[in-house]
């Protein structure tokens, strides 16, 4: 029971040393983190991550909304154009330090409360301090401490309605100029955007790549075909080039053969003269 109450009272501590911040919408706001050197620096927004920097690798950034919205200067974390959604705790941590800021962000509701938005509403009453130049105060109660933050703003008051005279009948509504600009008129519904593109961009795009495959595969067929022709013409050649050659045959008759001459008749040779028998 004595640690439940301890961690009770460490609770309640650190709430009250938690530094408050009270801001409008739209405005700009610097949360100080309290240190000026560090080796690593982190901002939460409560438990999502915002921002790390590391003076020894790179920055990381967390993926929440806000991020787009924030920068780190030296330590401290500057929000522009602040929203009622940003309203909760900021925790700055360097190496071994934890600051932690409460950030309120005060809007008007309607003309007599105000207050923050946290989840819960925490509403207040509103006041005029300058009415000429349109301030008024917001005192609304936030975690059981009562605060209070001056807005710039043109609040109407309403003005209190007289009753018509019986004389007067009611006045008549303005005659609209067009025909379509009566209370009957239906707004037409916002053109698709998709990634901050017309949605007939996309289309565009579309069509576009649709052309771009279709070109391709003609492409692409067209290189076969060549190619396949080319092939085969190739092999052809190289057949013509394997086969003998063929050449001419003349299909007219032989010539007669000529008749072969005799041989000659060899010369007999002289008979030899005999010697005259003597007497």
């Amino acid at each position: 029971m004595k640690t439940i109450v301890l961690f009770g009272f460490a609770l309640a501590s650190l709430s009250a040393a938690s530094k408050v911040v009270l801001i409008s919408p739209g405005q700009k706001v610097t949360l100080e983190c309290g240190v000026k050197t560090f080796k690593t620096l982190q901002w939460h927004q409560g438990n999502d991550l915002i921002h790390s920097v590391s003076m020894s690798g790179f920055p990381r950034k967390g993926l929440t909304e806000i991020i787009q919205r924030t920068k780190v200067r030296n330590t401290d974390l500057e929000i522009v154009n602040v929203k009622e959604e940003d309203t909760g705790t900021f925790i700055c941590t360097a190496d071994r330090k934890r600051e932690e800021q409460t950030l309120l962000v005060v809007s008007v509701w309607d003309n007599s409360h105000c207050g923050v938005k946290d989840g819960r509403s925490h509403s207040g009453s509103l006041k005029s301090v300058d009415r000429s130049a349109g301030i008024w105060e917001c005192t609304f109660s936030h975690a059981g401490v009562t605060h209070k933050h001056n807005l710039i703003r043109e609040v109407q008051e309403p003005a209190p309605e007289s009753p018509p005279s019986p004389s007067q009948g009611p006045k008549p509504g303005p005659t609209p100029t067009c025909l379509d600009c009566g209370p009957s008129a239906v707004t037409p519904p916002p053109p698709l955007v998709l990634l901050g593109l017309n949605w007939w961009i996309w289309v565009a795009v579309g069509l576009g790549c649709l052309v771009v495959v279709f070109l391709l595969v003609i492409v692409i067929v067209l290189c076969k075909r060549f190619k396949r022709k080319k092939r085969k013409i190739t092999m052809k050649n190289g057949r013509q080039q394997l086969q003998p050659k063929k050449y001419c045959q003349c299909n007219c008759p032989a010539a007669a053969a000529k008749p072969r001459q005799g041989r000659r008749r060899e010369k007999q040779p002289a008979a030899r003269l005999q010697p005259l028998l003597k007497l």
